[in-house]
């Protein structure tokens, strides 16, 4: 099979933490990698965002990086992308005419808006993950939400145009469903996680004797929810914590929101205890999530929520906001804890009841690798997505089929 994959602004090449680059670029690499051990072949198209980068990059056997000119040849943030998306779908159009894949597989909801206007004249199977939803950014965000006001209005063009739409978590499904979705044509596919990287056995990070600590690994952007584990800490005694994610070290101090979560952190006396550590390559992270007691992931709204499960597959217990995908990955009570977003005060019971139950910890610990390794691996996930590349396949060759017949009769009467 022939796969064409379509990430306009997070590429698989992309270096993790940036305020754009996160579990999407994540989710596409590795998706795209274990799809292609299954013998497929696939080309991940993303948008030029510097000069100098190839035409077209060998990442993995049997996958393709392919750099589509659209908009200046530099970063820009994702909301402004919206007005590139004419000539990104021009130029998918040109280079699906030269070389026609099975089916297409949309990321995000800019991606979409190219890939159904490139499929629809060839025409393409199509396939969409949205990884969030306009809907949600703006109901947690009001008027923070800096998306094209089209936003919501494209996404339900696109849930009515494309063959599936495939979700990461039962919450999402429901919201799809709420847009207008017709539910045959929605399939549930979690993200996965690497059971080689994120693992309970190998180094862990040394930390001072004395505290529990509390780990975030997050993009620093507000909705993350970082701000309410600060707040949360100045009410817990011998408690640190460590917040890895955002800009490079050296670049943290230019950072807005590192500057507002360390005024934050000063004004609640705590910022003796919380500890940046910008940017972590894919391989320190590990090592860091070993060394917590537990991986704190409490953002405002989650569509999936990969780090609970990169924790999780560490062994590491997890505290979690009860929203979007969190729900499904992190089982309340039996591989970590829920509280509801924005409240220090249930997050302060959370870390209590593990301070002071360690033979809980350790069954969270335990449970949690046991329901990554069962459930969430990249190849149980590329098997999955694949299943539904077949459906949509057949079910658009057995539609095509029909219509040809239909007009077949309606020339002959």
């Amino acid at each position: 099979m022939n796969i064409a994959m379509v990430s306009e602004h997070a590429s698989p090449l992309a270096v993790l933490g940036g305020v754009d680059a996160g579990g999407q670029n994540v989710h596409v690499a590795a998706l795209a990698t274990a799809i292609s051990r299954l013998g497929a072949d696939v080309t991940v198209y993303t948008r030029r965002d510097e000069r100098r980068l190839p035409k077209r990059v060998d990442f993995v056997s049997g996958v393709t990086v392919e750099h589509v000119d659209a908009g200046p040849p530099h970063v820009l943030p994702k909301d402004e992308l919206y007005e590139h998306m004419p000539a990104f779908a021009e130029q998918l159009s040109r280079a699906w005419t030269d070389s026609r894949p099975d089916i297409v597989h949309a990321h995000f909801w800019m991606s979409g808006i190219a890939s159904c206007a490139a499929a629809e004249a060839l025409p393409l199977p199509l396939v969409q993950t949205f990884h969030a939803l306009g809907i949600e950014r703006r109901r947690h965000q009001g008027a923070k939400d800096s998306s094209p006001p089209e936003r919501l209005q494209e996404e339900r063009r696109i849930v009515e145009t494309v063959d599936r739409v495939v979700a990461t978590a039962t919450a999402e499904a429901f919201e799809l469903a709420r847009m207008g979705a017709d539910s045959s044509r929605i399939s549930v596919i979690p993200c996965g996680v690497d059971l080689t990287r994120f693992t309970p056995d190998g180094p862990c990070e040394v930390r001072a004797p004395g505290f529990f600590r509390l780990v975030c690994v997050t993009r620093l952007v507000e909705r993350k929810g970082v701000g309410t584990v600060i707040e949360a800490l100045a009410r817990l005694r011998n408690v640190e914590l460590v917040v890895a994610g955002g800009p490079s070290l050296e670049a943290l101090p230019s950072d807005p929101e590192y500057a507002r979560l360390m005024k934050l952190a000063r004004e609640q006396g705590v910022a003796d205890r919380v500890h940046f550590r910008g940017r972590l390559t894919r391989d320190q992270v590990p090592a860091l999530m070993r060394s917590a007691d537990a991986v704190v992931c409490v953002p405002w709204y989650e569509p999936f929520g990969m780090v609970a499960l990169e924790a999780m597959a560490c062994g590491t217990p997890v505290i979690a906001s009860s929203v979007g995908g969190l729900i499904d990955t992190v089982l309340d009570g039996k591989v970590g804890l829920h509280v509801p977003a924005r409240d220090a005060g249930a997050l302060v019971k959370a870390v209590r009841l593990l301070m002071q139950q360690p033979e809980l910890s350790r069954q969270f610990a335990a449970a949690g690798r046991r329901r990554a390794e069962q459930r969430y691996g990249w190849d149980r996930i590329a098997k999955q997505t694949m299943d539904v590349y077949r459906e949509v396949i057949f079910d658009r060759t057995a539609r095509d089929g029909r219509s040809k017949r239909r007009s077949h009769f309606h020339g002959q009467s």
